[in-house]
């Protein structure tokens, strides 16, 4: 009686994933582009660790990330341990704790997996693949410039030609904001219009206030405070205070630098952006793929993060979202990535010496190859190879020890002898 096997559903928690050997060959190459970008600007890696103890880890997690991170008991000694929801925290951490005598300044760089608690919708990842870069100690706006003009020729590595950095500058609002002196719950409900872009809705609130004119003509420029270069000369226009515009001042110098780098073109300003309002400290700035609505990176300067851990020192930096340029570049990066491997070797009859030695001459010739152990037809052989990607099948022949070289893309074929390939005479 023939019985049908049930197999069990294997289902994943939402929000994570499994990436199959085409998407797993995507990642990998967009880690190992962005990690020659990041040794050309002289950082290092380093290689946080994936578990820490959530009191020393939620010293330098701004309150959006605290509530998103998974924490646990650990059985060993009973105190709660967490995923790090981002990796900056772990590396101002590393610095202020491991490397406080090391002179500064210090270049990290790291890529990895991070976790977060995400809202319950379809299409959230809980599990984020970064890699970024950290600059410690050094101050002023051409460190600033610098992660900028390296997020931008990391894009440009990777073959992106639309995209823009949008730079923001959370001084220019603390600025406007001193000035208002507003109570915490209206403070907060002007902030969540500005970040909407609501003008009217932030009309509204400031109409139950008693502005001057001057005030409320800042806060309402706010929303509309973005695009090129001229909205630093519109915003300067607008403003009085000396906090804003001091910030003001580093942008324009920041953009002065990026001009030397060549990169302007790829830059826009939002001074309304309020990301980050927090933990940031100065400039931030967010990179953007055209068709896609979630930023590919992220970064700013953040000079008191690494205090939290008992060593003051200025600091940058910027990660990608790996996922995110994956979503972006998915059908460029068809092109780019050659999934192809060089050569499938088989040989049948009880010996297969040859097939192993020329397997093993062509790896050490720094040819991907593999044997086709099981025992099966050419045929068979050749359509398990174009399913697998290979770019040629190789059959030993019994028993002359010839080669058979055949291309898969067009079956065209030929014959070498086996020691010439042993001498590394073939040329695939």
């Amino acid at each position: 009686m023939n019985r049908h096997v049930i197999i069990p559903d294997a289902p994943l928690p939402r929000g994570v994933k499994d990436f199959l050997p085409n998407k797993a060959a995507k990642i990998e190459y967009l880690k190992q582009s962005l990690k020659d970008v990041f040794h050309r600007w002289a950082f290092r890696p380093i290689i946080p660790p994936s578990l820490e103890y959530l009191e020393v880890l939620e010293r330098g997690l701004g309150e959006g990330l605290r509530d998103r991170t998974f924490r646990f008991d650990d059985r060993q000694n009973g105190k709660l341990v967490a995923f790090s929801p981002d990796i900056t925290p772990q590396v101002a951490r590393i610095v202020a704790t491991r490397m406080k005598n090391a002179p500064l300044p210090i270049r990290l760089c790291y890529n990895g997996k991070v976790l977060r608690h995400t809202e319950q919708q379809a299409g959230k990842d809980r599990e984020i693949i970064q890699a970024g870069v950290e600059l410690i100690g050094l101050q002023g706006p051409e460190a600033d410039a610098e992660m900028i003009a390296m997020a931008i020729e990391c894009l440009q590595s990777l073959g992106a030609t639309e995209f823009t950095v949008d730079i923001g500058q959370v001084e220019f609002f603390h600025g406007i904001m001193d000035d208002l002196n507003l109570p915490g719950p209206q403070a907060l409900a002007v902030q969540q219009a500005i970040a909407r872009k609501d003008s009217s809705g932030l009309a509204d609130l400031l109409s139950e206030l008693s502005l001057e004119d001057h005030k409320y003509a800042e806060i309402m420029a706010l929303p509309r405070l973005f695009g090129g270069r001229e909205v630093l000369e519109r915003a300067a226009q607008i403003v009085a205070n000396d906090r804003s515009r001091r910030a003001l001042e580093n942008l324009r110098q920041i953009l002065a630098v990026l001009e030397t780098y060549g990169v302007e073109e790829h830059v826009t300003f939002d001074l309304g952006e309020l990301r980050g309002l927090g933990y940031h400290t100065g400039v931030t700035f967010q990179g953007f793929l055209t068709g896609m609505g979630s930023a590919v990176c992220s970064g700013g300067r953040y000079d008191s993060l690494t205090e939290r851990y008992g060593m003051p020192a200025p600091a940058t930096g910027f990660a990608f979202n790996l996922l995110n340029l994956l979503t972006s570049l998915d059908r460029d990066l068809e092109r780019t990535v050659v999934q192809s491997i060089d050569a499938l070797i088989l040989q049948n009859g009880p010996d297969k010496r040859s097939a192993q030695r020329l397997a093993r001459t062509l790896r050490s010739q720094g040819y991907a190859c593999a044997r086709d152990i099981i025992e099966r037809s050419l045929q068979d052989s050749l359509d398990y190879g174009r399913k697998m990607h290979f770019r040629y099948v190789m059959v030993v022949e019994d028993p002359t020890d010839n080669v058979r070289l055949i291309r898969l893309a067009d079956n065209a074929e030929q014959m070498i002898s086996l020691q010439a390939v042993l001498a590394g005479e073939l040329r695939l």
